[in-house]
């Protein structure tokens, strides 16, 4: 059997309304280049993938500013209404390119702090294994199951905790997630035609009855949620320039 193939898909068509801004959080700038410039620049560092698709808002006149669409490898095409619809626009491209057991990481644009070293660890411990799996950390902080929320006589939001949960038996979720490709496909079109919408790729791949494997990632690969997160990345990034001259 020939080698598998590695493609990328980096959905980006999203609102971003938790960040509060008009313009989309990928045209924003993390020091002197744009969310989007980091992340698909980290990407394209990864001389196995071949192709880096970027389902997204074609239209919108700010990708004429970020430099790492006009490498070959990466291609601008159209987004969909929610995620799950962006991630299939960009397998269903790759169908005359992609075969089955080729491998497809899918990465959130808003991560644009990954290292090269943990999409490489993803790709190493992933070879051969016949599904694929998840960059994920352990969880530090103390997790407390919350009872509904009740708005109280003064119209006030009122939360209780239930119980706390063993953290042990939970971890955050990451990306990128790396899927064979024809499984992935097969997933998260029979979560759509059960009218479920997947919260990440794993979750599809679950929704099959299949298990996606857990490769430990580093801690700093955070996700650009609220404004200040732009200055967290900095930082992360200025710290991960300096593991670099070590």
């Amino acid at each position: 059997m020939s080698a598998a193939n590695y493609w990328a898909i980096v959905p980006a068509a999203g609102t971003g309304q938790r960040f509060g801004a008009e313009l989309a959080k990928q045209f924003h700038s993390i020091g002197d280049k744009l969310v989007a410039d980091h992340t698909l620049g980290r990407l394209l560092n990864i001389s196995k993938i071949e192709k880096i698709l970027v389902p997204c808002d074609t239209s919108a006149e700010s990708w004429a500013e970020v430099s790492a669409v006009k490498d070959q490898r990466v291609e601008l095409i159209a987004g969909g209404e929610e995620r799950v619809h962006s991630v299939l626009n960009g397998l269903r491209a790759l169908a005359d390119i992609a075969v089955s057991d080729d491998w497809v990481l899918v990465h959130d644009m808003a991560r644009p702090c990954i290292t090269s070293g943990d999409i490489n660890k993803l790709i190493e411990q992933l070879n051969g294994h016949p599904v694929g799996g998840i960059l994920a950390t352990p969880i530090s902080d103390t997790l407390k199951k919350v009872a509904p929320k009740k708005i109280t006589s003064q119209n006030a939001i009122e939360s209780a905790i239930e119980k706390t949960l063993d953290r042990s038996d939970y971890c955050g979720a990451q990306t990128p997630q790396m899927f064979r490709y024809g499984l992935l496909v097969r997933a998260l079109e029979a979560m759509l035609q059960e009218q479920q919408v997947p919260t990440d790729e794993a979750s599809a791949i679950e929704y099959l009855g299949e298990q996606a494997m857990i490769v430990e990632g580093r801690r700093d690969n955070i996700k650009i949620t609220h404004r200040e997160d732009l200055i967290i990345a900095q930082a992360i990034m200025g710290y991960q320039e300096t593991e670099q001259c070590e």
